[in-house]
């Protein structure tokens, strides 16, 4: 595997399952740079339910996360992430970027360095010559900060985010944690935010990368991908669940193979991004299919 380290020089980077799964109506996605409310806006819910059924695409990166390549095929790079832990490679979640979105660029994110963490739904990124739109839990090193502004380093330059939007954190190894409240007051400010399969940002979540996203945020890096999250943390009782603890669910009513998991709210309530069509939803799981489904819990604060 290529030692070098890679980052992602655009908003979001849909990765894709093979470098030939991307259709014609995805070139928003794969261009330089990206153009996500224009690809997402032409979906239709039969081609949006296309990259699920048809396994089309794996997970997203945002903005100045590292990948390592371990394969070339023409303009695409395979790659594994090393941040998005996978029972698929024990390196990191793998899959496909075009090459085009990723850069090179030594002791990008220096270590025990102060950092910028995106905390609006999207934040503008103001560079040299362009502003630049990106999302929750972008994280770019922080450069110098004012009372208005904080200037911080990217893949592609410099650049200024307003202080509002972000908070700064001494260390990527986040010693204050949050708490189970604080996992649910993320995730209920993407309420209405239209499911994505594989999605990984503020343009959309799937069910396992919402609860990502809202770990990340305060502090927890937890594995990617659903049935992966079931297998650690820390094992709960159905009996015993709090708010901010993960609830899964399995086919053959609660015995088959997991399919979802969502973030329990308490009082017998859910907050999770369910499906194509629908949107991040708080639910109440009494008399529902997800009733019969829940199979496990687990902790991670």
């Amino acid at each position: 595997m290529d030692k070098k380290a890679y980052y992602v020089c655009v908003a979001v980077a849909t990765v894709w399952t093979s470098y030939d799964s991307s259709r014609e109506i995805d070139d928003n996605a794969i261009s330089f740079p990206v153009k996500l409310d224009k690809w997402l806006e032409q979906l239709t819910y039969t081609r949006r339910l296309e990259l699920c059924e048809k396994n089309l695409v794996q997970t997203q990166l945002l903005l100045g996360e590292e990948v390592y390549v371990t394969e070339m095929k023409g303009k695409w790079a395979k790659i594994v992430i090393p941040s998005q832990f996978s029972s698929k490679d024990e390196r990191g979640y793998p899959g496909w970027v075009p090459f085009h979105q990723l850069i090179s660029q030594a002791e990008y994110f220096p270590l025990n360095k102060p950092t910028a963490v995106v905390s609006a739904t999207i934040a503008t990124l103001h560079l040299a010559e362009e502003a630049l739109q990106i999302s929750y839990q972008t994280q770019l090193p922080l450069l110098k900060e004012d009372k208005e502004w904080l200037q911080v380093q990217t893949p592609v330059g410099s650049g200024r985010i307003k202080r509002q939007d972000a908070v700064v954190i001494e260390d990527r190894n986040r010693k204050v944690k949050g708490t189970g409240d604080m996992i649910i007051a993320a995730g209920e400010q993407f309420l209405n935010l239209p499911y994505l399969w594989s999605g990984m940002s503020a343009w959309g979540y799937d069910c396992s990368g919402f609860a990502y996203a809202t770990h990340k945020a305060n502090g927890y890096l937890i594995p990617r991908d659903a049935t992966d999250q079931a297998r650690q943390g820390k094992e709960v009782g159905l009996a015993s669940i709090q708010p901010g603890d993960l609830l899964f669910f399995a086919h053959e009513k609660g015995e088959g193979a997991i399919h979802h998991v969502g973030i329990y709210y308490g009082k017998g309530k859910m907050l999770h991004s369910p499906k194509t069509g629908k949107t991040v939803e708080l639910i109440e799981l009494k008399g529902t299919l997800y009733e019969e489904e829940l199979c496990a819990a687990r902790r991670y604060y």
